[in-house]
């Protein structure tokens, strides 16, 4: 028996990469208009950015729930040697404490740690993936999380918006800073510091941000993985990946888009870069 990884749909890994990795992705929920639905498996990514831009009623997102965590983690806890369940920054959604939570009311045979990895998306994305191939490779439990806890260390993210209109429905970002790059026609570069999203920096156009995004990339040395997550700009986000393969191997950089349970905040046009370094 292995360890089993779980994470939730906040983590913008695809269902392929999932099942090829073997981890368990809890979804998370969205609700638009009167339909309830879960992130990635009721409604598609297509289908819900196209509601975001034509529904006239602001999406309204959920975590999983408590039980939702005791039906993923009951269906391991005979089949495996421990379970390491790794989620959304807890500063951002209550979705750690409903593992935590859940965790804790399972009757099971094996350990289950659950760890805040204090970023979201394709940097949540990069921590998991890392777990997961040290548990297909028969690392330990206590190994993994130590690994782990390591990897969240390590992570350093950027985001572009071209709107802040989405994040601030959901109070992910400040009014002030919401206003100064509405008055500006600003476009704000945003990172994740001790779990909370916080402004790193300000570009004047869209295409000033992408080569701010490029600056950060190439001005990290030992970098050991490498993802970019975008909203609706598929084009722009494959552009960005060629040229990252100039500073690290392009057939090793994920590229994920954005699921509905973050799409909802981040709005179109949004892409993130994140990166592991020694």
């Amino acid at each position: 028996m292995a360890i089993q990884i779980v994470s939730d749909s906040t983590s913008d890994i695809s269902p392929e990469l999932a099942n090829e990795l073997g981890i368990q992705i809890v979804p998370g929920y969205i609700r638009i208009g009167k339909s309830l639905y879960r992130d990635g498996i009721d409604i598609n990514k297509s289908g819900f950015y196209r509601q975001l831009l034509e529904n006239p009623l602001p999406p309204v997102t959920y975590e999983a729930s408590v039980e939702d965590f005791v039906e993923a983690y009951s269906k391991y806890q005979d089949t495996s040697d421990g379970i390491v369940s790794i989620h959304i920054s807890s500063k951002l959604s209550r979705m750690y404490d409903s593992a935590r939570r859940g965790s804790k009311k399972v009757k099971a045979s094996c350990a289950i740690k659950v760890m805040d990895s204090s970023v979201a998306s394709i940097g949540l994305g990069l921590i998991v993936i890392n777990a997961a191939k040290l548990a297909n490779a028969g690392e330990s439990i206590q190994h993994i999380v130590n690994e782990t806890n390591k990897a969240i260390s390590q992570i350093h993210m950027l985001g572009l918006f071209d709107t802040l209109k989405y994040a601030a429905r959901g109070g992910r970002v400040t009014k002030n800073v919401v206003e100064l790059s509405s008055i500006f026609r600003i476009k704000p570069i945003l990172t994740f510091r001790d779990g909370e999203v916080v402004v790193e920096g300000l570009a004047r156009t869209y295409e000033g941000g992408i080569e701010e995004l490029l600056k950060f990339v190439n001005n990290t040395p030992g970098i050991q993985d490498l993802g970019i997550a975008y909203s609706t700009n598929y084009d722009t986000a494959i552009g960005l990946k060629r040229r990252l393969g100039s500073v690290f191997p392009e057939e090793r950089i994920y590229i994920e888009q954005i699921g509905s349970a973050l799409g909802a905040h981040c709005g179109p046009n949004a892409i993130f870069v994140a990166l592991r370094h020694s």
